[in-house]
């Protein structure tokens, strides 16, 4: 899912290309995206792009005469910019087509699971109902970011991922946060430190103003279309397996649901394995508790004990 770096990417793509540009028409594939009836997307059809704004991880057009339309982008929602003026949407993966008399913008999803979506909104008032209220991480000082996490007692990676904590951090960023700040998924906000909500701040502040310079550049003045969440330069977020960037000791990852949580155990967590909720149940005694046991055993050993399990 795209989060608070490729969002603003994004945003600042999107008005380069098509800011104070006129919507000239709209092609719709799937009637799935547009969540909303009232008021009709052909209203947004001869309007001018008055300028675009980010709520969480949502992207904003705001359309002259007070109308907006808030994209979700979900998952696999991505967009495509197209010379051609006037495209229609035909591939299974397209969604809808934007016209411009300069060009289309393609808005497509990957995959059986179509998650994104459009909401067509009226006013200020209409636009609020769709922010999920957590605190911009860019602008905030140490002691808003402080009271926004201890206002309640969460593990650290879902504190970091909650969208009405904080505004823009997804599964990815968390990864890459924690990581850069030291400190374990699983601890709870009740539990820091003041030193280690400064050091959570400040990596928190680092790390994404540095991923979105690092977007910028790779876009540089053309269109991102690598927007993904799993990047070689990251230093946990998909590295399973692979060496820490600080240390060498092999990532780890807990798998729950449709998400993972990646962290080196040797800078995070002294050292400890976490418990997997699903695969520290089947392996039980095979399951590696410290970074010694996991390194002595191999790092294959608990792959291999799952692949023998799941064959039984």
């Amino acid at each position: 899912m795209p989060e608070l770096p490729d969002v603003v990417v994004y945003i600042e793509a999107l008005e380069r290309k098509i800011g104070g540009s006129v919507i000239e028409g709209i092609k719709l594939r799937s009637p799935f995206l547009v969540r909303t009836v009232e008021p009709a997307l052909l209203e947004a059809e001869g309007r001018e792009i008055a300028g675009f704004r980010r709520l969480g991880k949502r992207i904003v057009w705001e359309l002259k005469g007070e109308l907006f339309l808030v994209f979700h982008l979900m998952i696999a929602g991505r967009f495509h910019w197209k010379k051609a003026a006037g495209a229609k949407p035909t591939r299974k993966i397209d969604l809808a087509a934007f016209n411009f008399a300069s060009g289309t913008l393609m808005l497509t999803e990957a995959g059986s699971r179509k998650r994104a979506s459009l909401h067509v909104v009226e006013g200020e008032a209409g636009l609020a109902l769709h922010d999920p209220g957590g605190l911009e991480v860019m602008e905030c000082d140490l002691a808003a970011f402080r009271e926004v996490l201890q206002r309640e007692n969460h593990t650290l990676k879902r504190a970091l991922a909650d969208p009405g904590l904080l505004s823009g951090i997804g599964n990815a960023y968390s990864d890459e946060i924690l990581h850069a700040a030291q400190l374990s998924p699983v601890k709870w906000t009740s539990r820091l430190s003041e030193a280690e909500i400064e050091r959570l701040y400040a990596a928190t502040q680092t790390t994404l103003l540095s991923w979105i310079e690092r977007l910028r550049l790779e876009a540089g003045d053309s269109f991102p279309e690598k927007v993904t969440a799993f990047r070689p330069e990251m230093a946990a977020h998909g590295r399973y397996g692979q060496p820490c960037s600080v240390c060498q000791t092999a990532i780890q990852r807990i798998e729950y649901a449709d998400r993972e949580t990646d962290y080196c155990p040797r800078c995070q967590t002294g050292g400890k394995i976490l418990a997997d909720r699903q695969l520290s149940r089947l392996l039980k005694a095979d399951w590696p508790r410290t970074v010694e046991e996991l390194e002595a055993a191999g790092v294959s050993r608990a792959s291999s004990a799952v692949h023998k399990h799941r064959c039984r």
